[in-house]
């Protein structure tokens, strides 16, 4: 039977959210490790590569979730495969420092939305989450290739400002795609968070994080 907690949030809403990360980071292991390919020297192909490994690893563990709640795997991400996509077509790095600042500023905001949303899922679903959306060494990572490009060549961190505002702008953008697609989830933040003051409030703390992860990069 599924895995739908009493008192809990509709089983509707946790299925898509479960399965809308379940892509996402079936969506991230493929494009990690096409990028893996820009990487100047083998250490930074080996830890991007390390990175998209990871990212496997937690779509299955998110797939099992789907299954425990009685849905199909593929018809609950199906859903989110064109918003998805698009995203990261429109975002397709076209050097090596874009791919770095893509993975950390851009996966990251997308993991910032998702915890918070999380927050009102039932227990073992949001655990599942927060345990799927752990840094795991990107920001380290990042925050290294990114200075030390900039200590190279100062012009570099103009370009990359730049490549971050439009990568935040188009998660923005896919992300309203995607909410206005499925009512569930949009209910779901709706409830809880409360009112219009709630999600306002939920918005800026995932912009003052990501303004955090721009100071980090020196951009």
């Amino acid at each position: 039977m599924p895995a739908d907690p009493a008192d809990g949030p509709p089983h509707e809403s946790i299925v898509d959210l479960v399965g809308a990360l379940a892509y996402g980071e079936l969506s991230a292991f493929a494009h990690l490790a096409a990028d893996a390919e820009l990487a100047p020297t083998l250490a930074g192909r080996r830890q991007m590569s390390a990175m998209a490994s990871t990212e496997f690893g937690h779509h299955q563990q998110l797939v099992d979730r789907l299954v425990e709640l009685g849905a199909d795997p593929e018809q609950a991400m199906a859903p989110f495969v064109a918003a998805l996509e698009s995203y990261h077509d429109i975002t397709s790095p076209s050097t090596w420092l874009e791919s770095v600042v893509k993975a950390f500023v851009g996966d990251g905001m997308a993991a910032d939305f998702y915890n918070e949303v999380a927050a009102f899922a039932d227990p073992a679903t949001s655990a599942l989450i927060g345990s799927v959306l752990v840094d795991a060494g990107r920001a380290e990572f990042a925050v290294r290739e990114v200075q030390a490009a900039i200590v190279a060549d100062p012009a570099v961190a103009g370009r990359l400002a730049l490549w971050a505002r439009r990568l935040v702008g188009e998660a923005i953008s896919q992300a309203q795609h995607v909410l206005a697609d499925r009512d569930s989830l949009t209910m779901l933040l709706v409830q809880g968070t409360g009112d219009l003051a709630g999600i306002a409030a939920l918005l800026t703390r995932i912009t003052d994080r990501h303004g955090e992860r721009m100071v980090a990069l020196g951009l």
